[in-house]
């Protein structure tokens, strides 16, 4: 088995991840506001998110993605979204482990910036996946 295949198939990990970012979800949402299921849902939202980006970049499955993706523009706008967003995610994460003093503030930032890590990876897959497209002649201008 090659490597990318490998890596492949260990995003599916991601599957199991969301799982429990969802039960985190509705555990923080049933019993009124609970911090350290927030805190939860982040970690395992961005774990999630983590293993997303293992996948072949080179398969578009959804019909979705085939929008985004298949059209340059359309492409390079969501990921100038993309990186505002992380951006915005990473940094309020940072400045609140590192800067604040509240206790609680420190323990959700731990989850934001696992979740900002998780957003990168997107990222980058996101990108890899545009360049795929176009250095394929995969887009609507072509057509």
């Amino acid at each position: 088995m090659n490597n990318k295949l490998f890596f492949h198939y260990l995003s599916y990990l991601q599957y199991p991840f969301l799982v429990g970012g969802l039960y985190f979800t509705f555990k923080s949402n049933s019993n009124g506001f609970n911090l350290q299921a927030l805190n939860n849902m982040l970690i395992f939202m961005g774990l999630a998110i983590s293993f997303a980006s293992l996948q072949d970049t080179k398969k578009v499955s959804l019909k979705f993605d085939k929008k985004i993706w298949e059209n340059p523009k359309l492409g390079k706008i969501f990921i100038r979204y993309l990186i505002i967003i992380t951006l915005l995610i990473f940094v309020f994460g940072i400045f609140g482990y590192f800067i604040s003093d509240n206790k609680n503030i420190k323990e959700v930032s731990f989850g934001i910036i696992i979740f900002g890590v998780g957003l990168i990876g997107m990222l980058k897959t996101g990108m890899e996946i545009l360049e795929n497209h176009i250095k394929n002649g995969k887009n609507k201008t072509d057509k």
